[in-house]
């Protein structure tokens, strides 16, 4: 009889700030692996809490056993009224294990539950496996808007139907 270890499932939990320290290190490690950080990235890991929660936001992490494997963020642009998905991060020790659909799936479901009516996010085609979880969660290619990353070459929209 095989004795495998039955990992307990992933939990998806909202901002705590003790988390903060992982959000920053995951976005950091992703945008450093594939680009450069830029004044923007700079400006929301410099004060998560101030650019994305009191602004009206959300951060969403994946827990494996207590410790943060992933992240995303809801940005609330208030100079525009909309919403953006944004830094979305799996540990590459957790990555294939369908924790980014977890991740991108709460924050659906959240925004829906506020009333969000349309979600945009920024992408770079270089990152296949990420371009093919954003149309998985729905997302659909559109002309940019005001692109705020150099390093993206892909906008996505989400209507929300609630």
């Amino acid at each position: 009889m095989a004795t495998d270890k039955i990992q307990p499932p992933v939990k998806i939990t909202r901002w705590d700030r003790r988390y903060r320290d992982d959000f920053i290190r995951l976005n950091r490690e992703w945008i450093e692996k594939f680009f450069c950080l830029e004044e923007s990235d700079l400006k929301i890991l410099g004060d998560p809490e101030g650019e994305i929660i009191r602004k009206g936001g959300e951060i969403f992490l994946a827990l494996d056993d207590g410790k943060v494997v992933g992240c995303c963020a809801l940005v609330y642009h208030p100079e525009t009224g909309r919403h953006e998905m944004a830094k979305m991060a799996v540990s590459p020790t957790a990555q294939g294990r369908g924790i980014g659909f977890l991740l991108g799936t709460a924050l659906l479901e959240y925004s829906r539950e506020h009333g969000i009516t349309d979600i945009f996010l920024e992408a770079n085609t270089r990152l296949e496996a990420s371009v093919r979880l954003y149309y998985k969660l729905g997302f659909q290619k559109v002309e940019a808007k005001n692109p705020a990353y150099n390093r993206c070459n892909l906008y996505m929209e989400k209507i929300l139907e609630h």
